[in-house]
């Protein structure tokens, strides 16, 4: 069981998204992050500098969401933030795409969007975040194959403020969609680890979680991301 749960631990990004985040939790979620030698810890832009601090010295990679948690933003305004979080020291970008222009069938702009965020990120790995809970299956399969032509890196389910959260099924659907080669994060009510090996045998290679510390050590979450 030891040995599963630091293995299981390499796929965690230990995630900390609430708007009431204070600099003595980031603090906290760094310390564990070391600790339990997570992947990464994913927090939003403004927490960033603190945590690339935190963590520095460490093989822990500093993750930031970008046009987060809605995606409706401009795509300046998410290629902006993308950059600074960049030069600010973050690894790699977790991008909310626009949910509404999906749903309309723009896909121009929805390519345009995540190709401008990628170019921003100057060469740091990009996430896109579908928020699954909000799409059909078709549109997640075209929200897949617009991220993977946009040249991202990864396609991830959800942001955990949509509602939903991460299913087998869905991870099935993006692993499909993107083929082998992309990334595929499992995000969202991710707190067991039974349902944390199922969605990485469905084809996730990254879980995000706030429960990172309960699935390491073998035990089951009651809340959190």
């Amino acid at each position: 069981m030891q040995g599963q749960s630091k293995e299981l631990a390499a796929y965690i990004d230990h995630t900390i998204l609430k708007p009431e985040t204070t600099e003595s939790q980031l603090a906290k979620i760094c310390a564990e992050a070391k600790e339990f030698s997570f992947f990464g810890v994913c927090v939003n832009s403004s927490c960033l500098p603190i945590v690339v601090s935190k963590l520095k010295g460490s093989a822990v990679v500093p993750v930031a969401v970008v046009g987060f948690p809605l995606g409706a933003m401009s795509t300046e305004a998410k290629a902006f933030e993308a950059n600074w979080c960049v030069k600010n020291g973050a690894k790699e970008i977790d991008m909310v795409l626009n949910v509404g222009k999906l749903k309309d069938r723009n896909d121009s702009y929805v390519l345009d969007d995540i190709k401008k965020v990628v170019a921003a990120s100057a060469g740091a790995l990009v996430k896109v975040i579908l928020e699954t809970s909000l799409l059909n299956d078709e549109e997640k399969t075209r929200a897949c194959l617009l991220a993977k032509e946009a040249g991202a890196h990864f396609v991830k389910t959800s942001t955990g403020f949509g509602g939903g959260g991460a299913t087998v099924e869905d991870i099935v659907l993006m692993r499909a969609a993107v083929g082998p080669n992309l990334g595929v994060k499992a995000s969202g009510g991710v707190k067991t680890a039974d349902q944390a090996w199922a969605l990485i045998k469905a084809g996730a290679t990254r879980l995000g979680t706030s429960s990172g510390v309960a699935l390491a050590q073998g035990q089951n979450s009651q809340g959190g991301y």
